[in-house]
C-alpha cells in the first residue's frame, strides 16, 4: 500500500466542514439579515381624492412618481371619520365593525358614543370587530399609532405596542419624530399608524370649492414632503411600504340648500342621534309610522328609509346601533333642526357613490409598483393589503385582495435600502473573510499537529539500536 501524504486527509475533512458551515451561513444569511416586512398607513382627514390637482402639490406627485395612485377609492357609507378609518383597519362595512356613525347610540348597551364630546373609549362599542394591530401583536409584531382614531381604546383587552392618547393639539411634527423612534428602536415596530385632522377641519369651515383651500392643501403637502424627509434620514424611506389616504372627501353647501325638519315633524316625537346630511332618528316609543309618514315625502332633496328599506348597496342596515330612521340630504343639502343650527361650508357623510366623497390613496415602497395608476378600488380592499405586506392573517372581512394585488411588485425585493445592501454586503465579505482564515488556521494548525505526529510515529517505529 502507497503511504499516504501527511495531512491530506484531515485537510480533506476540514475543508467539507468548512464547506458545509459555509452553505448553512449562506441558508440562514437572507433570514438573518432581511428587515421584517414593514408598513405605515397615514390618512390625512377629509382630503379628497381631487385635491391634488387644484394647486401644485410636489410631494404627493413625487409619490405618484414612485408609487402607485388609485384614482377612485370607493369608502364606506356613511363617509364620516370614525365608521371609515374603522374599515381600514378591519376590513368590513360599518354594519359589520360596528362604528357606523361619529354619533351613535346603542339601544342594547343603552349607552352613547360621541365624536363630538370625545366620549369614545367605551370598548364595547369596538369590540363587534378586531383592527389589524391586535392581529399584529398577536402574531408576535409590535404596532405605533400616532392618534389614529381608536387606537388609545383598550379593544379585546389590546392597546397598540405603543400610542398616542388622542390630542389634536400635538403637532404633526411630534407625531413623525415618535413613529421614526418606534421604527428605530431596540424592538422596533413593524406597523405603524398616522393621523392628521387636516384638511378636513377647514374643509367644513370654508368648503372644498373656496379658493382659500388652496394654502391649506399646500400646507397638506408640505406635511407630506416633513414625513417623506424624515423617513429618509432615518434610512427608512426605502424599507417602508406607505400608503396614503383619507377616510371621505368634502362637498360644498350653501345657506340656500338647507332643509328643516321642525317644517314638517314635531320635534318631541324624536330625537336626532347622528347628524347632517345622514341624520340617524330615533322616534320616540311608538311613534315610528308617525315620524316616517311626516318625513318620507317632505322634501325633494332628502330621501327617508326606515332601517330595512335602506338598500343593500350601502352595506347599512343589519346592525343595532343603526336607528330606525335615516334621512339622507342629496349632495350639497343640509338637514337641520331649523336655520338657526349651526351651518358649515363643506360636509361629508352622503351617499358613498357620490365623487365628492371619495378620498386619495398613494402606495409608496419596495412592494409596489413604480409610477403606475389603478382605475378602481374599495377602502375594505386596504385591509387584506396591509396584512399582506405585515405577512399576517387577515380575519374574515368584506374586502379582496385579489382586488389591488395588481399594484403590488411582480417581485418584491428583500426590503433592503441602499445602505441596508452596503451592509448585508460587508456582513457577507467580512464573515466569509473569517471563515476563510479560520480554515487555513485550522489547516495549518492540523498540519502542524500531523507532521509532530508523524515524526512521534516514525520515532517509535524505529528499531533500537543494537549494540
Amino acid at each position: 500500500m502507497l503511504p499516504q501524504k501527511r495531512g491530506r486527509i484531515p485537510f480533506r475533512i476540514v475543508m467539507n466542514c468548512y464547506w458545509k458551515i459555509l452553505a448553512v451561513f449562506l441558508l440562514f444569511l437572507p433570514s438573518a439579515l432581511s428587515l421584517q416586512p414593514r408598513a405605515l398607513l397615514v390618512s390625512f382627514d377629509g382630503f379628497r381624492w381631487d385635491y391634488i390637482y387644484k394647486v401644485s402639490t410636489p410631494n404627493f406627485h413625487y409619490a405618484m412618481e414612485n408609487g402607485v395612485h388609485v384614482k377612485q377609492v370607493t369608502n364606506v357609507f356613511i363617509t364620516k371619520t370614525y365608521p371609515n378609518h374603522y374599515t381600514m383597519v378591519t376590513g368590513l362595512y360599518a354594519e359589520s365593525h360596528g362604528i357606523v356613525a361619529n354619533e351613535m347610540y346603542d339601544p342594547i348597551l343603552n349607552e352613547t358614543f360621541s365624536l363630538n364630546t370625545m366620549d369614545i373609549h367605551n370598548s364595547k362599542f369596538w369590540e363587534e370587530a378586531s383592527p389589524i394591530w391586535v392581529t399584529n401583536q398577536k402574531e408576535g409584531h409590535k404596532t405605533g399609532a400616532a392618534m389614529w382614531p381608536g387606537t388609545d381604546v383598550k379593544i379585546h383587552g389590546v392597546f397598540p405596542t405603543y400610542y398616542m392618547p388622542y390630542n389634536e393639539s400635538v403637532s404633526f411634527e411630534d407625531r413623525v419624530a415618535r413613529l421614526i423612534d418606534w421604527f428605530t428602536s431596540e424592538e422596533p415596530i413593524n406597523f405603524g399608524l398616522l393621523y392628521w385632522e387636516q384638511p378636513d377641519e377647514m374643509g367644513h369651515i370654508l368648503g372644498p370649492e373656496n379658493p382659500l383651500m388652496g394654502p391649506i392643501i399646500s400646507d397638506i403637502d408640505k406635511k407630506l414632503g416633513y414625513l417623506m424627509s424624515e423617513l429618509k434620514k432615518a434610512k427608512l424611506w426605502d424599507v417602508i411600504n406607505v400608503i396614503i389616504t383619507s377616510d371621505h372627501g368634502m362637498s360644498q353647501s350653501s345657506s340656500e340648500r338647507v332643509i328643516e325638519l321642525d317644517q314638517y315633524v314635531n320635534r318631541e316625537l324624536y330625537e336626532v342621534i347622528d347628524h347632517s346630511p345622514a341624520v340617524a332618528i330615533l322616534p320616540k316609543e311608538g311613534k315610528l309610522d308617525e315620524v316616517y309618514e311626516a318625513l318620507a315625502s317632505a322634501h325633494p332633496n332628502m330621501t327617508v328609509y326606515k332601517k330595512e328599506q335602506i338598500p343593500d348597496r350601502l352595506h347599512y342596515k343589519h346592525n343595532s346601533k343603526i336607528q330606525p330612521i335615516l334621512a339622507v340630504a342629496d349632495k350639497g343639502w343640509e338637514i337641520v333642526y331649523n336655520k338657526s343650527d349651526g351651518f358649515q361650508f363643506g360636509n361629508h357623510g352622503y351617499d358613498n357613490i357620490l365623487p365628492e366623497m371619495h378620498p386619495i390613496f398613494l402606495a409608496v415602497g419596495p412592494a409596489f409598483r413604480k409610477n403606475a395608476t389603478k382605475e378602481v378600488m374599495n377602502a375594505t380592499d386596504l385591509y387584506p393589503l396591509l396584512c399582506h405586506l405585515l405577512d399576517i392573517n387577515p380575519l374574515p372581512n368584506n374586502g379582496s385582495f385579489n382586488a389591488v394585488k395588481d399594484i403590488l411588485a411582480e417581485e418584491v425585493p428583500v426590503a433592503f435600502g441602499a445602505d441596508t445592501y452596503a451592509t448585508v454586503v460587508g456582513v457577507f465579505l467580512g464573515s466569509f473573510l473569517v471563515m476563510v482564515f479560520i480554515a487555513v488556521f485550522v489547516k495549518h494548525f492540523i498540519l502542524t499537529q500531523a507532521n509532530t505526529m508523524q515524526m512521534q510515529h516514525t520515532e517509535a517505529a524505529q528499531p533500537l539500536l543494537q549494540d
